[in-house]
């Protein structure tokens, strides 16, 4: 499966990487790839709790942060998980669109 995904160290998951167009795997190939990509699929919430937990944590320290420089950097921090969040959201939702195409072929 090393062929059809590759891991995104900002996201910490595997991604799909497909070099053709959908229609031009095989249909063994594209099961394979969907078995995968639901299982992956399957740790995002948990990823996705993983990363609020540590926004709440941030938060709680930009509650009681004195220092500017260091409430702007908790922000920034904050700011990029939450871009993290939104990026899971969107892949967590791609193979909702690749599962039905697939269902009306």
């Amino acid at each position: 499966m090393s062929d059809y995904f590759t891991y995104d160290q900002r996201l910490k998951i595997k991604v799909p990487q497909l070099t053709k167009s959908w229609t031009a795997y095989n249909l063994q190939t594209q099961n394979k790839i969907l078995t995968e990509w639901e299982r992956i699929r399957g740790s995002i919430p948990d990823r996705i709790g993983e990363l609020e937990a540590e926004i709440n944590n941030k938060q709680e320290a930009l509650n009681i942060e004195e220092d500017f420089n260091r409430s702007c950097e908790l922000n920034h921090e904050i700011s990029e998980l939450a871009s993290i969040i939104n990026d899971l959201w969107i892949w967590f939702r791609t193979t909702q669109r690749i599962s039905n195409a697939k269902i009306h072929n």
